[in-house]
């Protein structure tokens, strides 16, 4: 007899138990990051001198390298100078090649071609999107004696969510170096 009343209190019990207001998931927070506006600065190399975001402490100048860190948004700005010696068709090959090897993390790689004419600078920005290594990576040439390519890396894990606005800050700075590139 015990059992029939325990076999009948188990419907009833679920019964009441199921019976609350429906659940709703709650809308995603996000996290708004907001970067002071750039104050440009000049920078100045044997080869080029460029405007740069002064936010951004300049490490490891050498002839042929530099970086740009920005410690409070943990991301480097790599820039690299090679000289153009009859090897322009593999230093450009190079350069859309290692951009592309991104694209097996990559949602998206997303390309615009840069010309400035009365600077003679020539060249390709590549902004990537989703959890690759690199958000960015670019290269000028003036085709004839310069050659520089540019890649931008988070001191994080990649996660395109959570560095996303510091990408898009730090993309709009290499489109400042890129527009403001002058060979010496």
């Amino acid at each position: 007899m015990n059992h029939k009343f325990f076999l009948g209190f188990i419907p009833i019990f679920t019964l009441f138990v199921s019976c609350k207001d429906e659940v709703l998931p709650k809308p995603q927070a996000q996290l708004r990051l907001e970067y002071p506006e750039a104050k440009l600065g000049i920078l100045e190399t044997n080869q080029f001198t460029f405007q740069y975001n002064q936010m951004a402490r300049v490490k490891d100048q050498t002839a042929e390298s530099l970086t740009l860190d920005y410690p409070n948004m943990k991301g480097t700005i790599f820039i690299n100078y090679k000289k153009v010696d009859d090897n322009l068709e593999k230093l450009l090959v190079d350069a859309q090649k290692f951009s592309y090897e991104h694209v097996v993390k990559a949602d998206a790689i997303d390309t615009k071609v840069f010309q400035n004419e009365e600077d003679r600078v020539y060249g390709q920005f590549f902004s990537v999107s989703g959890d690759a290594a690199s958000q960015a990576q670019f290269y000028a040439t003036d085709s004839t004696d310069h050659f520089v390519t540019g890649s931008l890396y988070f001191y994080a894990k990649p996660n395109y969510d959570s560095i996303y606005p510091a990408a898009v800050y730090l993309q709009n700075d290499i489109l400042t170096i890129m527009e403001t590139l002058k060979w010496k």
